[in-house]
């Protein structure tokens, strides 16, 4: 029987646990890494059931191909990413399928730099993995596996290093999504001083992301605090809610980080944001006359415009913020720490400070279909988005576009009305689901 090819998507190489994803896949992928990158190889993982199984055969696979393998257990995915130039290593490699519930999982892999993998490194990666019979190395060339026990309090330090914002008596709520997050961020805000309350930290591999986090955040009750900070599975993304229970997500957050850097005059090279950003975040930037440039969705594109431009800010709306002054990544703990360090220094409640931009209505539909780029390229989908630009005018928009994780195309509307933001998206998806189906 043909091996099926081993693929990467928007994030890594994605799917169900022993279906999409093997641990005959993951061990291909270590020595995939071990033959392009060599010297030492890092590897994390969250807390899914899986996460062993995967984090194991891919550290075997990279040993196998020479690679010195550091096991770092579980810690978030930015976590593994800032030890990467810290600890010398050529790359660093991520058991996780983020937000995604947990029999999923996922792969992907971070540069010695700690930064994503170009999609021209994937596909080298891919293509090796393709090899049926590599010339691995015997004796004293196989890779050795060692276990750094104290890697969440290593990460911890570093970021601390970095961020010290005054917590003395605030109120702070974490959920850690029974992720990746469960250990690392209690430490590092109880270090700082701040009067805690902790939820999502009692992982037991099938728990991850179930009704909580950052994908459940309606359901977080944060009253009596000052702030509540929700995370996904690996902790590279973060939402807000404010004292009042409002939900501050990543295009708040950005917006309110990017004026204050402005305002000290630190915002270097603009912002960048996805697509999929509020119509008011631009309208926000605009009206103080920031720069911003547009990526397709996905970090990675927001991490290399960010590079080219020299911008010290970026995300998406879903969270995913990137600090370049103090992480390479997405970095929810570090996104935090950004936020009540500038509600610390200006004496403002996260409310007060959320004004900074005027939310315009928003419906995202997704559709499930069989197969989601032929579906998003259909000539009725595309008519009726053209339809629809024309109703929403200048006081909306709609952006269409198939998922890079799962099997559906997602619509998504905006307009100043909210009715007219519903019809038009309801509108649009059913017919999706018609040419779908």
């Amino acid at each position: 029987m043909q091996r099926r090819p081993i693929t990467f998507g928007t994030d890594g190489v994605r799917g169900v646990a022993n279906v999409g994803l093997t641990p005959e896949d993951a061990l291909l992928l270590g020595l995939a890494a071990a033959r392009l990158f060599g010297g030492r190889i890092l590897i994390g993982r969250d807390t899914r059931l899986s996460g062993g199984m995967l984090s194991l055969a891919l550290a075997a696979g990279a040993a196998s191909g020479g690679a010195e393998v550091i096991d770092l257990g579980v810690l978030p995915t930015p976590g593994v990413a800032a030890l990467a130039p810290r600890l010398r290593a050529a790359a660093a490699g991520v058991v996780s399928a983020s937000h995604n519930p947990y029999p999923d999982n996922g792969i992907k892999f971070f540069s010695g730099g700690g930064r994503k993998l170009s999609a021209e490194k994937e596909r080298e990666i891919e293509t090796l993995t393709g090899d049926t019979g590599p010339e691995r190395p015997t004796g004293g060339g196989v890779g050795a596996v060692e276990r750094l026990e104290d890697a969440a309090r290593l990460y911890v330090e570093g970021v601390l290093g970095w961020l010290r914002p005054n917590l003395e008596g605030a109120k702070v709520l974490l959920d850690c999504a029974n992720g990746a997050a469960y250990e690392a961020a209690p430490m590092a805000f109880g270090e700082l001083g701040a009067d805690l309350t902790v939820v999502g930290d009692e992982p037991d591999g099938t728990n991850i992301n179930e009704d909580c986090g950052s994908t459940h955040v309606d359901g977080l009750d944060a009253s009596g605090c000052d702030v509540a900070f929700t995370f996904d599975g690996d902790a590279d993304r973060v939402l807000a809610v404010d004292e009042k229970g409002g939900v501050v997500d990543g295009d708040g957050i950005i917006a309110i980080l990017a004026r204050d850097l402005k305002e000290r005059e630190a915002l270097s090279g603009g912002v960048v944001v996805t697509v999929m950003s509020n119509l008011g975040f631009f309208k926000a930037m605009e009206s103080m006359a920031i720069p911003y440039e547009v990526t397709p969705v996905g970090d990675r594109h927001v991490a290399e415009a960010m590079v080219r431009r020299g911008s010290s800010l970026g995300g998406e709306q879903s969270g995913h913020v990137i600090l370049s002054d103090y992480a390479t990544t997405g970095d929810g703990i570090v996104t935090a720490l950004a936020l009540l360090d500038v509600m610390a220094r200006s004496g403002k409640p996260l409310s007060e400070l959320a004004n900074v931009m005027e939310v315009y209505p928003q419906k995202l539909i997704n559709v499930s279909v069989a197969d989601a780029k032929a579906v998003a390229a259909a000539e009725p989908v595309e008519r009726a988005v053209s339809g629809a630009e024309s109703r929403l005018g200048e006081e909306g928009r709609i952006l269409l576009r198939p998922s890079g994780t799962e099997p559906v195309v997602r619509v998504m509307v905006e307009h100043a009305d909210e009715e007219v933001c519903r019809e038009v998206c309801e509108e649009v998806a059913r017919l999706v689901s018609e040419v779908g189906s």
